[in-house]
């Protein structure tokens, strides 16, 4: 079976929003047992570089799917399935959303302005008060974490999709066009 595929604009935003996010995740997990070291310091820039990226690239993705909706999915499934597939992509928009907003409050909170790339500075958007810094910290990790969570639930979907069911789903999501099935 054919599957209607996404453009190529929302194709490569999936991927490079997904490395990103794996990255940014990756870094934060590596250096967060780190003592006070330039190696931890250079990690939490590049993470907050990186949590910087997914949240504007998601506003992008946001934009283009606004005008770009997704193609129709021919797929033959129960509705309960249908509903935790919309429920999961609502849930990991939201996140890609509201993950990199709280690390900014935190960092704010905290006393640490954010800098893109050194580039420019992002306002702060609360003042210091190391009690919601600590908050927001625990907020930030637990949303990440259920982030992942997500974003595995969604890749084992996929891979089931693709290889028990065979419908060919992976091919929406894929620079490959795949082969032609009846």
């Amino acid at each position: 079976m054919n599957q209607a595929r996404y453009s190529a604009v929302a194709i490569l935003l999936h991927w490079v929003m997904a490395l990103l996010i794996f990255a940014t995740w990756t870094i934060a997990i590596a250096v967060s047992d780190l003592p006070i070291s330039p190696a931890r310091i250079a990690g939490i820039s590049w993470h907050k570089w990186l949590g910087t990226s997914v949240f504007f690239l998601v506003m992008i993705r946001i934009l283009w799917r606004a005008t770009h909706p997704a193609p129709k999915l021919v797929l033959a499934m129960p509705f309960w399935q249908e509903k935790i597939m919309h429920l999961t992509h609502v849930a990991l928009y939201l996140l890609m959303l509201i993950i990199p907003v709280v690390g900014w409050l935190m960092s704010s909170a905290k006393g640490y302005t954010v800098n893109y790339f050194g580039l420019f500075e992002l306002p702060d958007l609360v003042t210091q008060d190391k009690a919601l810094g600590h908050l927001l910290k625990e907020i930030h990790e637990t949303l990440a974490n259920t982030l992942m969570i997500l974003v595995g639930l969604h890749f084992l979907a996929a891979l089931k999709h693709q290889l028990i069911d065979k419908d060919n789903l992976l091919t929406r999501m894929s620079f490959h066009r795949g082969k032609k099935r009846d």
